[in-house]
């Protein structure tokens, strides 16, 4: 057993790019289209994750080689990199604190919920349930934060991802989809309706999520790889892309098989409970919502240490989670993130508007390390081969595509 958890923790890195890639916002919008266009968007899960293992790649491999980090060596390196970084920075960071906010509300309700489906007593009193509940799990996030190792994150997202995981595959049991529409959804279409596009957009940006390629430097530094690590690298990028296709994918396929056929279109992860229930039954729901929760909870870490990682990142390069300013920072967040519950608002229209907006800052993000690990001055004998620019090129176009996409969604 030992030498199994040895095993899962060497691949660190990966686990919390799961974390920042699949969160209760990401299992919103898997749910949505499941139970909207049953298996039709695989294809666009697919190519997303695809492109995510690559940048994962590139943007671990360009700090293994180079020993520096993404928005510091944009600022040191390129021409308007001060720009890029900063622009980088507030639109991460604005659609990560946003995230933070509906991830929060989603998880303390899904919480609410499992306690009532047990004990109905507590439904009149949902609404103090739920803040309580809200600022209990913020305070323990935020405490766990303020010890600042970064073996300790890893640690707990590991067991985050790992009930998440666990928990998708196993409902995936009870109600899947047929075989033939897992197939036909990996032929590349848009779904013809109203809502279609921002659905399309809103799956890019939670899957190739920004935050999860900038705080990779930073994360190997924190783990201690070296040049001689590349080999391990790489298998963490395959791992972790390949794990968001498979958790993913399961959630929409569950979706999908439960609700597609029957015309029950779900607007929200609580949905489930009505939905669900008489299909799955109690337990099975349990376990599905179990996952859902641990999704939540794997994204609040990231998403409360992305602003002052990032930050840092410009200033410094160096990953630092003992300052005043790291501490300040996430407290902050930790405030922000409470704005839903406290107000009683609904998270997961706006989560999955938040999902829309991370994909227009997406082209810089690539476009940056494209121009950084073709610098042969710096990346040497490892500079970009012809396979990885054509890869990363696709990935730019696929990025940019997506964006006009998403401003035809929005103005829809």
């Amino acid at each position: 057993m030992s030498a199994f958890i040895r095993a899962i923790l060497s691949f660190g890195p990966a686990f919390l790019a799961i974390g920042y890639t699949i969160g209760t916002g990401s299992v919103t919008a898997m749910i949505v289209a499941g139970s909207t266009f049953g298996m039709q968007l695989l294809w666009v899960l697919l190519l997303s994750c695809l492109f995510s293992g690559v940048l994962i790649y590139a943007y671990g491999n360009f700090a293994l080689v180079t020993g520096e980090t993404a928005l510091y060596s944009f600022k040191k390196h390129l021409k308007f990199g001060k720009v890029i970084a900063i622009l980088i920075i507030i639109g991460v960071s604005f659609g990560q604190w946003n995230s933070l906010t509906g991830i929060l509300g989603i998880s303390s309700n899904i919480l609410f919920e499992m306690i009532a489906m047990y004990f109905p007593a507590v439904i009149p009193h949902k609404y103090a349930v739920v803040v309580t509940i809200a600022v209990l799990v913020i305070s323990i996030m935020y405490a766990i934060l303020l010890i600042g190792k970064y073996s300790l994150f890893e640690k707990i997202l590991v067991i985050f991802v790992s009930c998440m995981g666990l928990s998708f595959i196993l409902s995936l049991f009870v109600v899947h989809p047929m075989p033939v529409e897992v197939m036909r959804g990996l032929i590349p279409v848009i779904p013809d309706v109203v809502g279609g596009k921002m659905m399309v957009a809103a799956f890019v940006g939670t899957t190739m999520a920004s935050a999860t390629f900038l705080s990779r430097p930073l994360f190997i530094q924190g783990k201690g790889w070296g040049i001689a690590d590349r080999a391990q690298q790489k298998k963490d990028a395959i791992v972790a892309a390949v794990l968001v296709f498979v958790i993913s994918g399961s959630v929409m396929a569950v979706a999908a098989g439960a609700l597609f056929h029957e015309g029950k279109q779900v607007t929200d992860v609580l949905d489930m409970v009505n939905a669900l229930e008489p299909i799955a039954g109690k337990g099975a729901l349990t376990v599905f919502f179990f996952g859902t929760l641990a999704a939540g909870l794997s994204s609040v870490f990231p998403c409360m240490l992305i602003a002052p990682l990032l930050i840092e990142d410009y200033r410094s390069g160096k990953l630092d989670t003992q300052s005043t300013q790291f501490r300040i920072i996430t407290g902050i967040a930790a405030l922000f993130a409470l704005t839903i519950p406290v107000f009683g608002f609904n998270p997961v229209k706006g989560q999955l508007l938040t999902q829309v907006f991370n994909v227009f800052v997406l082209p810089l993000v690539i476009l940056g390390i494209i121009l950084m690990i073709n610098k042969k001055k710096m990346m040497g004998e490892h500079a970009a081969g012809y396979l990885l620019n054509i890869v990363l090129g696709l990935a730019f176009m696929f990025s940019i595509l997506i964006s006009f996409n998403g401003i035809l969604g929005l103005i829809e």
